[in-house]
């Protein structure tokens, strides 16, 4: 992968060039009307809700939904009601899937909530109006385990080594009701999969969350798991970080102003740069080219 350097104005430039003449290209259409759960191992306590309208944001299609609502699709595959996928749609990935179509095929079949300010301001632009809530899996995640039911188990996958356990220890402390184990870090050799697949069909998790970053965890989601291995797997990004203070949550002034991807910027410079600094402008490309295309339709 090319190495970019803030101090580089050259390759800065060429970047953004590159980043604005991808965003013109219009992605494939993913059709946006895909049923979203898979069949069970076990019967439903309840009827099936109703499948989310859904925003085709870039070609990736983001479910307009209130907490409640989502919170209620998300129970019910808990409860025995199928199996499903759920994504946290922000810019970058948005980003990502525009240069790669099997990862929009890919999510064609998740519940993808809205992340952030991003995919908020597109959706102002295509439909006139916000998503209903901003559904971030950082503090949407901590509301599936506050409002369910009935105590679950969660399988945390994914991270450096040891992170995963300490996020473990920090909802154990939080969410005593739930049960909490770790199946791995994310950094396991390929001949170790076959037997992680084997420990979760054998434990069948309620919710199994997994930390690989876009787009790995949607890829490996979508390809591996299934309704043997679990009710409802979460691609959560940098949760486990955040819930083993790897990395701090920005203070509650940036994050009531939809600024929290400012101070990660400033906290991360040089990892982050590229996905904001050159990500954000092409994002806003991408979403105007698809107003400017629906118009002219």
């Amino acid at each position: 992968m090319t190495e970019f350097r803030l101090t580089m104005k050259t390759n800065t430039t060429k970047t953004m060039a590159y980043a604005v003449s991808m965003a013109m290209r219009a992605p494939a259409a993913i059709p946006m009307n895909v049923v979203l759960f898979k069949p069970s191992q076990r019967p439903a306590a309840f009827a099936a809700p109703l499948e989310p309208p859904r925003r085709d944001i870039a070609g990736v299609p983001v479910a307009a939904m209130t907490p409640g609502e989502a919170l209620a699709l998300i129970d019910h595959a808990l409860d025995g009601g199928g199996h499903l996928h759920l994504a946290y749609c922000n810019a970058n990935l948005v980003n990502i899937a525009a240069r790669d179509v099997g990862l929009r095929e890919r999510l064609a079949g998740f519940l993808i909530l809205p992340d952030g300010i991003g995919v908020d301001i597109a959706s102002r632009l295509l439909y006139g109006a916000p998503f209903p809530a901003n559904l971030n899996g950082t503090d949407f995640t901590p509301a599936i385990l506050a409002g369910s039911k009935r105590p679950l188990h969660v399988m945390l996958l994914g991270g450096r080594p040891g992170i995963a356990e300490r996020a473990a220890a920090k909802l154990r402390a939080d969410y005593p009701h739930h049960r909490f184990s770790v199946l791995s870090h994310g950094y396991f050799a390929s001949q170790d999969e076959p037997a992680l697949l084997a420990r979760l069909a054998h434990e069948r998790p309620d919710l199994l969350l997994v930390a690989f970053g876009n787009p790995r965890q949607e890829k490996w989601i979508a390809d591996r798991i299934d309704s043997r291995h679990c009710a409802v797997a979460a691609g959560i990004g940098a949760l486990f970080d955040f819930l083993a203070g790897e990395v701090a949550r920005a203070p509650d002034s940036f994050r009531a102003l939809r600024l929290e991807w400012v101070y990660r910027l400033w906290l991360e410079p040089r990892r982050l740069w590229r996905r904001y600094v050159v990500g954000n402008p092409a994002f806003l490309m991408r979403v105007l080219r698809q107003k400017l295309t629906r118009r002219s339709v």
